[in-house]
């Protein structure tokens, strides 16, 4: 019932979606699902909050995880309590080196390794190493395009921190996922829009505006709504007041993105 009244919630933020409740999943889904599994901003209660940041990508050809988050005891128990299966995962998309996106993916793994782990090509060798020998199939990301169906990167972002952003498609428009956005949240909006040739629908994900004065908000915003972002979900590391001045200048458009947040897009 609790995740039931949560994906309503969710539903009526996002506008034009469709909720599912729990064991009602099409063979054929025709929603993309995106469903916050770690994060330190809280929403739904009886899930465990830790910083950093992952969510789960369901509604394509491969279920994906995007980011591990910093604890991997937190992060199954999550998922589990939201009823979610480690071994539907075919692929996991990590956006930088960073312990609160990439810590969890040990035990992850542990549990469950035939999957492909997509991650900048500047990632240090050892790492990579430990993720082979763990059995997952590592792809390194060194340019911006297409991953697989739908799926797409922005390609390794160089700003002191390399970091990758993930492109979804669909026919709404793009959905951008970010870890962090050390590049810049406007710079990873500019480049997925470059990149595809297409408007972004959501934005969603860590902004890296925690600490940031209202001038330097303000002007991302503006820099966001040129580009025609139409919807935002921050969280992570966007920081309370950023994230109030975000609400405010979406409005509706808004959407909540804390922990066990549940977001629906149509995919057909």
């Amino acid at each position: 019932m609790q995740r039931s009244i949560s994906l309503l919630l969710t539903v009526l933020a996002l506008g034009q979606v469709h909720a599912v409740g729990p064991g009602s999943y099409p063979s054929q889904p025709a929603v993309l699902r995106i469903t916050v599994v770690f994060n330190n901003v809280p929403q739904r209660p009886g899930l465990i909050t830790g910083w950093g940041f992952s969510c789960l990508i369901e509604g394509l050809d491969k279920t994906i995880l995007f980011d591990a988050g910093g604890d991997g005891a937190v992060l199954l128990t999550n998922m589990r309590r939201l009823g979610l299966r480690v071994e539907e995962v075919g692929a996991i998309v990590l956006s930088h080196i960073h312990t609160d996106h990439t810590g969890g993916l040990d035990e992850f793994l542990a549990e469950h390794a035939e999957l492909e782990v997509w991650l900048p090509a500047e990632f240090p060798v050892g790492f990579k190493q430990a993720v082979a020998r763990r059995g997952a199939h590592v792809r390194p990301v060194s340019a911006g395009g297409r991953l697989f169906d739908r799926v797409w990167s922005t390609g390794p972002l160089h700003d002191g921190i390399v970091e990758q952003a993930l492109i979804l498609d669909t026919p709404k428009g793009l959905v951008v996922v970010t870890g962090c956005a050390h590049p810049g949240i406007d710079r990873i909006a500019e480049t997925a829009g470059r990149l595809t040739g297409k408007r972004i629908y959501l934005l969603m994900g860590g902004f890296h505006l925690g600490g940031a004065d209202r001038n330097k908000v303000d002007g991302i915003i503006s820099r966001l709504q040129a580009l025609g972002v139409e919807k935002v979900a921050p969280s992570h590391c966007t920081g309370d007041a950023a994230i109030a001045r975000l609400r405010q200048a979406w409005g509706e458009d808004f959407v909540e993105g804390g922990l066990g947040a549940v977001i629906e897009v149509p995919v057909r």
